[in-house]
């Protein structure tokens, strides 16, 4: 069976199906670590093992409600991904949240003293392995976590995951676009924001 074959049917999806798949969010890695062997939908020929994109469409809606509780400047998305870094940032501006793309700097969230500390209410990472001193510092200063996460990252110390590709340009874009929408959504305005807006050519 292949990808597109997948029989999945989402109860009213944010997008349709083959949207999910044409972006590549459901293509995991060859390992799959105990946190995330629930998300895992099958493992392919190859050894790529596949995340449901169920689980997927579910989470980027329970994230937006759970996102939607902060008012829009405690809301911190960081990335050390180069193919995460547009995607979150224009998540961020378009929600009204902060940035914080490329090198993170130790101690934002628990150093008082340093220039550029802040106190966000909830932090959003692209990668729980790339961005793992983030989650570090969130879980010592008590503030809540939502990831993106890959069949092979361990989320033990993440509040909220969302099994996504975390690895792929098309799919980070997809994820992040996506929630940006549902989030606007939640607050009431519609928006004329395209996949295209949170795509980047680099």
């Amino acid at each position: 069976m292949t990808e597109n074959e997948m029989e999945i049917e989402l109860k009213e999806p944010l997008v349709p199906v083959e949207e999910y798949l044409a972006a590549g969010v459901h293509i995991g890695t060859q390992q799959k670590s105990k946190d995330m062997k629930r998300f895992i939908y099958r493992v392919r020929g190859d050894g790529l093992y596949i995340l449901d994109i169920r689980a997927t469409d579910e989470r980027i809606k329970t994230a937006a409600r759970f996102i939607n509780q902060y008012d829009a400047p405690h809301v911190l998305v960081v990335t050390s991904r180069q193919y995460g870094q547009f995607p979150a940032k224009k998540f961020a501006d378009v929600i009204g949240g902060i940035s914080a793309t490329g090198r993170y700097i130790p101690g934002m969230l628990t150093n008082q003293h340093l220039d550029g500390y802040i106190e966000p209410g909830v932090v959003i990472v692209t990668d729980p392995m790339g961005d793992a001193q983030v989650i570090k510092e969130a879980v010592q200063a008590g503030i809540t976590v939502v990831a993106l996460a890959d069949t092979n990252n361990m989320t033990s110390f993440v509040d909220l995951v969302i099994p996504t590709n975390n690895k792929g340009r098309k799919a980070l874009s997809m994820v992040y676009y996506l929630l940006a929408r549902e989030v606007l959504r939640l607050r009431g305005f519609t928006t004329s924001l395209t996949l295209e807006d949170f795509e980047t050519d680099y």
